[in-house]
């Protein structure tokens, strides 16, 4: 199973991924780690990405997917995942059945958190642009789960994704973990 934990920057994709995939004991992807060296660059200098910055990048973090399903490996991915049409490429270039969670939330709540976090290279000036970027996901896209994050802690965020994935997740046999 490969889940993509997706929403604007700030949304908490990566806190909420490695804890996702802590509590299925899946594998952990993160999407800012395929980034090339230019986009980095570009994002923490306030430039917006374009779709031509975007497809090698988007390309990296297919070719991760498929070698988790080649290898018979769950995975968590953290991706923005902004438009349709990135995750119909991650969808193509993987080969594999992708189960999108759409992290969704209020942009003065996700521009504070941006604004307050360390070490990070996305300039908060970015989150208008990601915001207009954004595309929700269709029920044609396959596995959808829109998860609101206003007021809610990343427990109990992570907790509403396994319920939304319940009837997808892999089943555990008494000692046996499937990956």
């Amino acid at each position: 199973m490969i889940v993509v934990v997706m929403g604007v920057s700030g949304s908490g994709k990566t806190t909420v991924g490695t804890m996702l995939s802590e509590r299925l004991q899946f594998r952990f992807a993160e999407g800012d780690d395929f980034h090339p060296r230019g986009n980095i660059s570009k994002m923490a200098s306030g430039i917006a990405l374009n779709d031509m910055d975007r497809w090698p990048w988007l390309d990296s973090i297919a070719c991760e997917m498929k070698m988790a399903k080649a290898q018979g490996e769950n995975l968590v991915v953290a991706c923005s995942a902004l438009k349709k049409i990135y995750r119909q490429r991650l969808m193509a270039k993987s080969g594999c059945e992708l189960h999108l969670v759409l992290l969704n939330g209020d942009r003065d709540d996700i521009f504070h958190r941006m604004s307050t976090r360390e070490d990070h290279f996305m300039s908060p000036k970015l989150l208008d642009s990601q915001l207009a970027t954004l595309e929700q996901p269709d029920d044609d896209e396959g596995n959808v789960s829109i998860i609101e994050i206003n007021n809610r802690t990343p427990e109990d965020i992570v907790s509403l994704i396994v319920k939304a994935l319940d009837t997808a997740l892999p089943k555990r046999s008494e000692g046996v973990t499937n990956k």
